[in-house]
Parts: structure tokens; sequence; C-alpha cells
């Protein structure tokens, strides 16, 4: 080739690397993107947190409100009322009753993990490890010191006190703006979905609601599922903590029950817990047995019921969960792994359906949203308006149809879609 024909400039680089550059830049833009949005959030957790948790606890409540609603002919408010206050009931009569508990056999765990201290060090001594009790008590010393702060002093305790009594403010905001939110999410969530559907473009609204129809399924499925795999994995666990340590099986089956919606990582945390508890009150052959009750426990969870429940609600590989809930934790800590897996859940179906594979095609797309301030075709002005239904007699849809209540913002219910079609003019909400 002669020079004058001799590639120049962006011609002389390889097409290789110019779609690689492309790539690169718009992963790097995407990264930062993302990047500002954990930012903004890690920032914001004090209010991020909790309506996360009320987001959580309106799929949880929805169906005994449901019950208490269309069976009972209780009110929609009062029926809301009634499933938040029972929940937080039952869960302070739990938390108490183990607490009640653990106190009354602290002393008597005390003594015994005094003496399980002293067998592991002996065993560190005298076993293969050969670590010398001057060396053992050297990393006591420092462990003990991490915990109180390294002598500190006054000023140390002030510090604590003050930390532990923002945090307890942090701890009891969170709580009032969980149940505030949870109340609204409960009474009004379509009102609260169609005001966030209309801050989108208007050639997205269509799809990202019935994506988010399906998030909200597969939400429900994951909560439910999580609560019945927990509760199995708490009873198995509580029954063969009762062989060995009976006055402590009730607190380590609620432990259980609780670390169980970490999904994987929580069930074998807890697990070791209750082990180490039954390994410090009978010693090595107990835990030795304990262990195995936990691994037949986790072994039924992960091979029969979580695939068994889960089936095509939330398809996600066992090795995407553990990275997902590494990842969580890692980043956010408990509150992370806690969220990590439903968040990657709805992403995964959300996305599936934006992409052309809707996982519940029974939904079907009749549920439909107003759309606000579109232009309709007549002349009469901006007005509201549903695709493909007619206009209202003057130009704008009615008042109360956008204050009407709905049902989860898409579950597909039924009475939400023949309530719609009765008011559509062409049998579309």
């Amino acid at each position: 080739m002669s020079a004058d024909h001799a590639p120049s400039g962006a011609d002389a680089v390889p097409r290789s690397v110019r779609t690689a550059a492309s790539w690169s830049w718009r992963l790097l833009l995407i990264g930062a993107l993302i990047a500002g949005v954990l930012w903004l959030i890690a920032s914001l957790k004090t209010i991020v947190v909790p309506v996360a948790l009320a987001v959580l606890l309106a799929v949880l409540l929805r169906p005994l409100r449901d019950v208490l609603e269309r069976r009972l002919r209780f009110p929609r408010g009062l029926a809301t009322a009634v499933s938040i206050v029972g929940f937080i009931a039952l869960v302070v009569a739990l938390v108490s009753l183990a607490g009640r508990q653990i106190v009354a056999r602290f002393s008597d765990l005390a003594d015994q993990a005094a003496a399980g201290f002293n067998e592991v060090r002996d065993w560190l001594a005298n076993g293969p490890l050969g670590i010398d009790n001057a060396q053992i008590n050297q990393y006591w010393e420092q462990i003990s010191r991490s915990f109180t702060g390294g002598g500190g002093g006054a000023s140390t305790i002030v510090t604590g006190a003050l930390g532990a009594a923002t945090t307890v403010g942090h701890v009891l905001v969170g709580a009032l703006i969980t149940v505030f939110c949870t109340i609204f999410f409960m009474v009004d969530g379509r009102g609260i979905w169609t005001w966030l559907i209309n801050l989108l473009p208007i050639d997205a609204r269509e799809k990202i609601h019935q994506a988010g129809r399906r998030g909200i399924v597969t939400l429900s499925a994951y909560v439910r599922t999580q609560i019945l795999v927990a509760f199995v994995d708490a009873v198995g666990i509580g029954i063969g903590a009762a062989f060995f340590v009976p006055a402590l099986a009730l607190p380590i089956a609620i432990l259980v029950f609780l670390g169980s919606f970490v999904p994987i990582i929580g069930a074998i945390v807890t697990g070791a817990i209750a082990c180490v508890v039954v390994l410090v009150a009978q010693g090595w052959g107990a835990a030795l047995v304990m262990l195995g009750i936990v691994l037949l426990v986790q072994q039924i969870e992960g091979h029969v019921l979580q695939p068994f429940l889960m089936g095509h609600a939330v398809s996600l590989h066992p090795v995407a969960v553990v990275l997902v809930v590494a990842a969580g934790s890692l980043a956010a800590g408990i509150i992370g792994a806690l969220f990590a897996v439903p968040i990657a859940a709805v992403l995964n179906t959300m996305i599936l359906y934006l992409h052309g594979t809707d996982k519940f095609p029974a939904l079907g797309t009749d549920d439909h949203l107003p759309l606000l301030r579109r232009p309709l075709t007549s002349a009469r002005g901006g007005g509201l308006r549903w695709p493909g239904r007619g206009e209202a007699a003057d130009g704008v849809v009615p008042d109360d149809v956008l204050t009407d209540e709905f049902d989860d913002a898409g579950t597909g219910d039924e009475d939400a879609r023949d309530s719609g079609r009765a008011r559509g003019s062409d049998g579309h909400r």
C-alpha cells in the first residue's frame, strides 16, 4: 500500500480496539452511576433502610389485611392497623420470651463458657498447634483491649455512651419511619406507585409498570417462602438443641428463625452458634451430634424446600445467591446481606421482562395506570388518559379514578382487574 493511502488517525486503530474503547467508556459511566447511587443510599441509610423494610412488611402483611378486609369486612384502615399492631405484638412477644430465658440462664451459661474456654486453651497448648499459655494470654489481652477501648478511662466511657445514644436515636427514628411508610404502602400503595411511574418518560411507563407488577409478585414469593424456610430451620434446629440444652432451645430456635432471613449465610452462622452453645454445655460429643443435626436441616432446606417452594418465582442459582449475599454484606454489612437477595430477585424478574421473557404470563397486561399530562387527540387540551381508552366527557379522567385504592401496584389481583374492566369504556383498565 502506498504512503498516500496509508490509514491515519482513528482509521489506524484496529476495529477490535475501537469496540473495546466504546464498551470501556460506557461501562465506566455505568460504574460511576452505580457508585453514585450506592454513595447516596449509604448517606441516607437512616431513611432508605426503613423504607425498604416497610416494603417488605407491606408485602408480608398484605394477605392478613386482605383476609380482614374481604372476609371479615373490616375497613381498609382498620385492617391495616390490626395487621401492623398484631405483627409488632408477635415480634415483641418472641423477643421478650427469648430474652427472659437467656437472662435466666446467663450465669450458668457464663460458667460453662469459662469452662469451655479453659478446655479450648488447654487443647491449643497441648494439642498439635503447641501454642504456649503466654501467647494465648497475650492474644486474650489484645482482644480484651479492643473491646474496652484500650483503657481510655472516662473519655472512652463518655464516647461510648454518646455513640450508643446516637445509635438508639437512629433506631427509633428508623422504626417510626418504617411504621409510617408501612401504613401508607398498605393503604394507598397504588397511588404511590402511580406517582412514581408518572415521573418516567411516557414511552417507558407502561413497560416499567408491567415489569414492576412482576417484581412485586417475585418479592411476595420470596418473603413468604423465606418465612416458611426460616420456620422449618428454627423448628429443626430447636428440636435438636432441646436434647442437649432444653432451657436454651427456644432462644436458639428464635435466633435461627431471625438469622435465616439472610439466605444461606444466616443459617450457617446461627447453626454454628447452636453448636457452640451445645459444646459449652455438653462437650465435644454432643456438639458433633448437634452439628450433624444442623447440617441435616440445612441439606433439607437447600435441596428440598428452596427448589420446591421458590420454583420459578425467584430463579437465582445458589452460586448467585452466595455471591449476592457476600457483596451485600461487604457493601452494607448485615443490612446489605438481608436485602441483597430480594433486590437481586426483583431486578432479575424486571430485567427479564423488559428483554422479552415474562416469568408470569398469567398476569397479563390488562392492568394499566393513568398517564399524567399526556396530550389528548382532541383540541380540548391536555388531560389524563389510559392507552387505548376512550376520553372522558370533558377531556380529563375523573378525579375519583385517580384516588381509587388498589392492591399491590400490580399483583394481578382479580378483584382489581374486574373493577378496572367495569370502569373502562373498552374493557381495559
